[in-house]
């Protein structure tokens, strides 16, 4: 559905802005640009958000909102929550949510797309709430300043953390070393007794993919939301040459198991399980240990992401910590936001 915005800003071409509320569409819109090989990261991509909301969030009626002037092109996808109100296309596997640009853009540039899509929102949504996003690469800043521009009411909080390790030219040897002395001393006195094999997957396989689920069934995590959709993740990043499914086995049974992507230099860990019963030998330590070897000195990343989340084991392993941000954004002339944007205003003076 085409609306043209009929602003050309400093763009050559007038602005146009259009929204689907289909995948179908939105991919015959996108002509690619949405695809795997013109978006870096995995959480930008169109087939990450549609296989998302059919397994995952089908009860949330999509808004995928475009702008574009023929040369550059943004997307912002949204799902419905409640009447007049939408949230980003986004769950707890996310590990970022940000506009979707289709090039590498100037600010000026961003910031212009940004603002028409804010304009064209006005049409759909009363509050809008986006998480979690980043903005070590200006994505919360710039996304809020784009609303504020365009007349909202936009409230930045931080939401949640990200635990992630920048390898810098490091061999694995030489990260080791840093790590916390207990640790270093865990998986020397486990591996030495050799009671755990291990087992890295690049390829997807039936058998391989039930360890994994049976570890998890039998781990201290809470029962998966969306099994299917891990499962389709699994198969799609295999196919791409992506996956790094660990597996720890003890007397030939699965004892621990993690799930990661690796892509464009950047390890993603997006599940890790152990089985109760083997805590003492620890093979989720050593399988975290193996998969970091790997990821450092065969795959060679640059960096490696643990996701959101405080938990406190990811300190040992990890080095720094960025914020992931939200932004719960009002239209101040409907008088349902009306409370939301006088508690703002209280709070900040």
């Amino acid at each position: 559905m085409g609306i043209n915005m009929g602003v050309a800003g400093h763009f050559q071409l007038p602005v146009k802005g259009e929204y689907h509320d289909n995948f179908l569409d939105a991919q015959a819109a996108a002509r690619g640009n949405l695809d795997r090989d013109r978006q870096k990261t995995l959480f930008d991509r169109l087939d990450w958000l549609d296989a998302l909301h059919r397994m995952a969030l089908r009860g949330r009626k999509p808004l995928l909102l475009r702008t574009h002037d023929g040369e550059h092109d943004l997307w912002l996808p949204l799902m419905q929550s409640a009447t007049g109100c939408y949230d980003a296309l986004a769950n707890w596997y996310n590990f970022t949510f940000r506009p979707i640009f289709a090039g590498s853009y100037d600010e000026v540039t961003k910031l212009a797309l940004l603002r028409q899509i804010a304009l064209l929102a006005q049409g759909h949504a009363r509050r809008i709430t986006l998480s979690p996003l980043p903005d070590e690469d200006g994505s919360a800043s710039l996304t809020a300043t784009a609303f504020e521009q365009a007349g909202w009411v936009v409230v930045k909080r931080q939401c949640d953390e990200n635990h992630y390790l920048r390898v810098n030219g490091r061999s694995f040897d030489e990260y080791w070393q840093g790590r916390p002395g207990q640790l270093r001393s865990t998986v020397k006195r486990k591996g030495s007794k050799g009671m755990v094999s291990i087992r890295i997957a690049k390829d997807f396989d039936e058998q391989s993919w039930a360890d994994y689920e049976k570890v998890y069934a039998r781990s201290w995590k809470p029962s998966e939301g969306s099994p299917d959709f891990l499962r389709d993740l699994a198969r799609q990043e295999a196919a791409a040459g992506c996956l790094r499914l660990g597996l720890a086995y003890i007397d030939g049974k699965p004892a621990a198991a993690q799930f990661w992507t690796s892509e464009n230099g950047t390890a993603l860990i997006h599940k890790l399980a152990h089985d109760e019963r083997y805590l003492s030998a620890s093979p989720g330590t050593l399988l975290s240990a193996a998969l970091f070897q790997y990821s450092i000195d065969i795959d060679h990343v640059s960096e490696i992401d643990f996701g959101t989340g405080s938990d406190s084991y990811k300190n040992e392993w990890m080095e720094e910590v960025r914020p992931r941000y939200a932004l719960d954004i009002f239209w101040p002339n409907h008088m349902l936001n009306w409370p939301h944007i006088i508690r703002h205003k209280l709070r900040k003076e």
